[in-house]
């Protein structure tokens, strides 16, 4: 917790609206959701402890579920929905040099773990705990993903988009 708390962060996430989600580990169903979202969580250095209270008030107040008039007006909580959140350092890759992209910005080993965690703590702190699941930070994940919509959002705690 003391990096957190003590050194700058910066988060990154793709929430897509699904049917339904999965992750498997070593071909066993790990993690699975019915209708909700699903979120790529990318992690660096940057900010503070407030990107992760921006991001979860990001993702559990984002309005792109249908209401009675078809107009995305809901948000996750209004549903009652699932999140299943994964952990992908590749959302800071960098490829705008070359071929290959660069994962430099991606924050690595037991810090990016810390961060995760502290991530999922304070989704669990503010919306129904058994709602939540995720997959294994640094895992070779197979994730399904059967997209609603399709819907698909970009968040960045910088506010670049």
């Amino acid at each position: 917790m003391g990096y957190i708390l003590s050194r700058i962060l910066k988060l990154r996430a793709v929430v897509q609206r699904v049917i339904k989600s999965s992750v498997k580990i070593d071909s066993v169903i790990y993690s699975s959701i019915n209708k909700g979202l699903n979120c790529l969580l990318g992690i660096k250095d940057g900010d503070n402890e407030d990107d992760i209270k921006y991001m979860v008030d990001k993702i559990l107040n984002l309005r792109i579920f249908s209401d009675e008039n078809d107009k995305m007006n809901k948000s996750i909580k209004d549903i009652d929905g699932e999140i299943l959140i994964i952990s992908q350092f590749t959302l800071y890759g960098d490829a705008r040099k070359g071929r290959r992209p660069s994962f430099d910005k991606a924050l690595k080993g037991e810090k990016a773990i810390e961060i995760y965690h502290k991530f999922l703590e304070q989704l669990k702190l503010n919306y129904n705990s058994e709602k939540i699941k995720s997959g294994v930070f640094g895992a070779m994940m197979e994730v399904e993903i059967i997209n609603d919509g399709p819907v698909t959002i970009l968040l960045d705690s910088e506010k670049l988009f």
